[in-house]
């Protein structure tokens, strides 16, 4: 089984194909940054090390570069979006085969635009280059501006890329292609009173190209992802694989890929008459549709038990000691991690001052208390209210807080009006902050490190970059290049350590999705 990753980021999703039994044909990836990650992971090429040698590499592809292949210490730190088209130096091989097994950055669009200029290259991409065709193309496009967390933009440039997915897909005639995303994806875009929908609109471009489309509600939790993670997954068959296996489906198989099968035959009597009800999405979140993934192909995707922040990430405090849990030995055993002698990579703390630390503490408290509570307590940090209802004093008076001047030590505060004072000490206007919760999966993982905190009392800091990865499901071996953060205009282009981390596909939601696909390949 063979695939090509698209938009593959630092390798969460790739990581997942491959232990499922998919072997990696050709990667695309934007950033430099994030491609570092990934080929040193998957292509074992260390481009840091190559940059400092001012040797070139082999296994990393540019579309275009400004600088040269020996120049690799700029190539890691340029801006991606300053060459957008075939200009300056290229890496890109005259003869197709030789891009098999290869990372090539750049753009998808320009990547596109390569394959359309050149016949041969096309045909050898069809083909596999030499394996007989494509047996999946996957990715998950950038997805700012359809998250709910981000600014919604309709006319977003990033909103183009699920096409371009859907273009590079035709060229290559893959029998599967995989397009996930954020689950706001699903909720419509209005500009001037007209409502936009952008799954549907994605969707309709597959089945343009002859691609049955099958579109999922999931959650990475269900399939053991330590993380509340509800994703937006579009599962495309090309039509002549899907009347191959048709036979085989059982009841609810054939439920499930009704709705885009009579999408797909409609379209092809007359693409003027579609409509968004000609197509149902499956919501994991409901019991009857539920019930279709439990008895079909998509059973790995709800197979998994939960897992806890807990069992994710005891092990990893820097105060006190814990056993790696069942969760953790199962997980790099799955992915064959073998620490060199106990080594824990990217795992260096975060500097967070007294203030800070002091806000942490507070945010730990208000994870164990009730809505009310935080409400209450939000009301003053935002300078909205001076006062404190005795129902929520008397819950949080129970606590410890550290205070000012009594550096990394707790206190009780045992008077309401000084309890008042503390927080009024320390308004913010965020209310996306808060602390893990040990006993419960973590809530969706973002890529800004400072959104949540630790659980533990002794543990007044933000997580490490394996902490994060871990909440990902990534083993201990996965290393993550790069530097770890940035900040300012930096943030437009720049993809560090922790927003590799959070951008990527769960490796268990990969190998999940990748078991689904086989299972029907198996039956080809």
């Amino acid at each position: 089984m063979n695939h090509i990753e698209l938009f593959a980021g630092c390798g969460g999703l790739s990581l997942g194909l491959e232990k499922s039994g998919f072997e990696l044909t050709l990667a695309n990836e934007l950033s430099p940054m994030a491609a570092e990650t990934f080929a040193y992971n998957f292509l074992s090429e260390d481009l840091a090390r190559l940059a400092v040698e001012c040797k070139s590499q082999t296994k990393a592809l540019w579309l275009s570069s400004q600088y040269k292949n020996t120049d690799l210490a700029h190539r890691l730190r340029e801006n991606p979006y300053h060459f957008p088209i075939m200009e300056g130096e290229t890496d890109m091989p005259a003869n197709p085969e030789e891009l098999q097994g290869k990372l090539v950055v750049g753009s998808i669009v320009q990547l596109n635009n390569f394959f359309e200029d050149r016949v041969a290259h096309q045909i050898a991409l069809r083909d596999g280059f030499g394996h007989g065709g494509i047996d999946l193309v996957s990715g998950g496009p950038p997805c700012q501006s359809f998250s709910m967390a981000g600014l919604r933009e309709r006319d977003s440039e990033k909103n183009v890329l699920p096409w371009e997915f859907a273009k590079f897909v035709k060229m290559a005639n893959p029998k599967f292609a995989v397009l996930e995303n954020v689950t706001g994806i699903l909720r419509p875009f209005t500009k001037n009173g007209v409502s936009y929908h952008a799954w549907f609109e994605v969707a309709k471009a597959f089945a343009e190209i002859g691609y049955v489309p099958l579109c999922l509600h999931i959650n990475a939790r269900l399939s053991g992802v330590p993380q509340n993670r509800p994703r937006f997954v579009m599962i495309n068959i090309r039509l002549d694989v899907y009347r191959n296996i048709e036979y085989s489906l059982n009841e609810s198989e054939l439920s499930l890929f009704k709705s885009g099968f009579d999408f797909l035959r409609k379209l092809e009597r007359d693409a003027s008459s579609i409509e968004l009800g000609d197509l149902s999405y499956f919501d994991v979140k409901r019991p009857s549709h539920l019930s279709l993934f439990e008895d079909s192909f998509l059973k790995y995707l709800v197979n998994g038990s939960e897992v806890t922040v807990k069992e994710a990430l005891d092990d990893l405090r820097f105060h006190g000691e814990a056993q790696k849990s069942v969760f953790v030995n199962k997980l790099n055993s799955m992915f064959g991690c073998e620490s060199k002698y106990g080594q824990v990579y990217n795992h260096e703390r975060r500097k967070n001052g007294e203030l800070v630390q002091r806000r942490f503490r507070l945010y730990q408290v208000l994870q164990k208390c009730e809505r009310n509570v935080i409400h209450d307590v939000f009301a003053i940090l935002k300078c909205k209210e001076c006062s404190l209802s005795d129902e929520s004093w008397e819950v949080l008076s129970r606590y410890e807080y550290m205070v000012e001047g009594q550096t990394y030590r707790k206190f009780k505060l045992n008077e309401k009006n000084n309890f008042i004072k503390f927080l009024q000490e320390h308004p913010t206007k965020k209310r996306t902050q808060k602390a893990l919760d040990a006993f419960a999966p973590a809530p969706s993982t973002l890529s800004i490190p400072d959104d949540v905190c630790h659980y533990d009392d002794n543990e007044l800091r933000t997580l490490t970059v394996r902490e994060m990865a871990r909440i990902q499901s990534f083993p201990d071996n996965f290393i993550f290049r790069s530097k770890a953060t940035t900040g300012g205009q930096m943030r437009k282009f720049e993809v560090p350590q922790y927003t590799q981390v959070g951008n990527a596909v769960p490796p268990i939601l990969g190998f999940a999705l990748g078991k689904s696909i086989i299972d029907l390949l198996n039956r080809l």
